[in-house]
């Protein structure tokens, strides 16, 4: 418990201090409702405050040595190594994550953090022919300045890190803001990981608060030259449009309706596998999540028997028992949400194969089938434990069906011909999509992002160039330029 005590602070300029406002955000364990912390909000005051000193640390910082930067990152790699149990207990008791959700976690957050130790050292200029005799043209790349971070409450830690140290790394400045529901995990304990790596002042900031007390001021703020979000399409769209307004970048990583298609020829038990960790990891609030499971109707009997055999296994309980597979959702909201559309959806027709019960925010999984075409659940994110099993004929009906959403995040196909599974994801629109595997996968050099409503842009390995930094070209002309008059 020692985090949320020491960390219920906002951090500007390398000052621990309360916000300003009139408020508190009520830190609470999703599992058994105890208060963990109470963080007098950030006003607008504080924002700015955090921009400023951002733009402030940022050009010395730019400046430094990137073999020198990169050793910031070294530093926060050992710190999470050395605290690594502390963290993990934190990201239990904030997000109601299991133990496998916290270790999967801070491995990716590990791994990103040595991505960044590279990505210090990446950017490259280059030298360019002229037309014009006697010209030289140079390109450079240079950090965009301040860059404003937007983090979900799904995996806060690791994707708060995901964007804040590649952007660090570049010579950029951040200004973090965690969302209201997981301020530790995602704003406060990121910022004490890089105080101890000696990461100079001013250069991350965190400000915990919520758009009912600072509207627009982080996004619309003219400090910052990028904004990188992570959240839902209906706000990553409002963030586009106030971006757009005001001349910023905007990196957008979405939701999503991901399949997992289920070919003839693929081996069962092992889709099944990969289907129910698609589904249920991290009780299915994950972007990457397998909403819809797709399955060829030659198969459809045997695979959806196994299916509903596995998922009858999973325990949902404590999320601090290591036994635990599915623990609480994030909050009341979101519990009563699903469960509500459980039951729409079941009184619409669909057939439940498994029916989960609610207590308080633990919501245990459910299977429906029997779904019609035009039913809502189908196009939508599914941020809970429910799996929708859809049967198709045949190649083309299973391409149509998976592409029959807004969102274009992740997939998978499963099949015994590897090349007649590539064929397959050519034709589907998403950003990502894998074969013979699950649909939730995030590596630190690989292209992440969506295409429709999933988001725009891209992280990760040498898109982590493109999103932080910009280009600038400085012609020299070493002879006499001829002018027309």
């Amino acid at each position: 418990m020692s985090f949320f005590t020491e960390l219920a602070h906002q951090y500007i300029d390398g000052e621990w201090r309360p916000g300003s406002g009139s408020w508190d955000i009520i830190d609470f364990n999703p599992y058994d409702g105890e208060k963990l912390a109470s963080i007098p909000v950030a006003t607008a005051v504080e924002v700015d405050q955090a921009y400023r000193a951002a733009e402030r640390a940022q050009e010395g910082w730019a400046a430094t040595n990137p073999y020198t930067r990169r050793l910031v990152f070294e530093r926060a790699l050992r710190v999470i190594e050395d605290r690594e149990q502390e963290i993990a207990e934190t990201i239990i008791a904030e997000l109601g994550g299991t133990r496998l959700k916290a270790a999967f976690e801070l491995h990716l957050a590990k791994e990103f953090l040595r991505e960044a130790v590279q990505l210090a050292l990446r950017p490259e200029g280059r030298i360019l022919p002229s037309p014009t005799d006697g010209k030289e043209n140079r390109v450079y790349r240079l950090p965009v300045g301040v860059v404003g971070v937007i983090s979900p409450f799904n995996f806060p830690f690791l994707l708060s890190i995901k964007s804040v140290a590649p952007a660090l790394a570049l010579g950029n400045a951040v200004v973090l803001k965690p969302h209201q529901n997981t301020p530790i995990c995602g704003g406060s304990l990121v910022a004490k990981v890089f105080e101890e790596a000696g990461l100079p002042a001013g250069l991350l900031n965190v400000v915990i608060t919520d758009i009912a007390e600072i509207g627009d001021a982080l996004i619309a703020h003219p400090v910052p030259k990028a904004i990188s979000f992570t959240g839902s399409d209906k706000v990553g769209q409002h963030v586009a449009t106030v971006c757009a307004a005001n001349f910023k970048r905007a990196i957008l990583e979405l939701g999503g309706n991901s399949a997992l298609i289920v070919l003839d020829d693929a081996d069962l038990d092992y889709a099944v596998d990969a289907a129910v960790f698609s589904r249920f990891v991290h009780q299915g609030q994950v972007c990457m999540a397998a909403n819809r499971i797709l399955v060829d109707r030659t198969v459809e009997k045997e695979f959806t028997e196994k299916f509903v055999a596995k998922v009858k296994t999973l325990k949902v309980g404590d999320p601090a028992d290591p036994q635990t597979h599915i623990g609480p959702l994030i909050n009341s909201t979101q519990a009563d949400a699903v469960t509500s559309l459980v039951e729409q959806t079941v009184e619409g027709g669909a057939t439940a194969l498994l029916r989960g019960t609610a207590e308080g925010n633990l919501v245990g999984p459910s299977v429906l089938t029997d779904l019609a075409d035009d039913s809502p659940i189908l196009s939508q994110e599914i941020f809970g434990p429910v799996a929708l099993i859809v049967p198709f004929d045949g190649e083309d009906e299973a391409v149509r069906i998976a592409n029959d959403t807004p969102y274009g995040l992740s997939g998978a196909v499963h099949t015994g011909d590897v090349e007649r599974g590539v064929r397959i994801a050519h034709r589907i629109n998403t950003g990502m999509i894998h074969i013979n595997d699950s649909t939730v996968h995030d590596e630190p050099i690989v292209p992440f992002g969506g295409e429709k409503h999933s988001g725009s842009g891209r992280l990760n390995g040498e898109s982590m160039i493109e999103a932080f930094t910009t280009q600038k070209w400085i012609s020299v002309q070493h002879g006499r330029s001829q002018f027309p008059f």
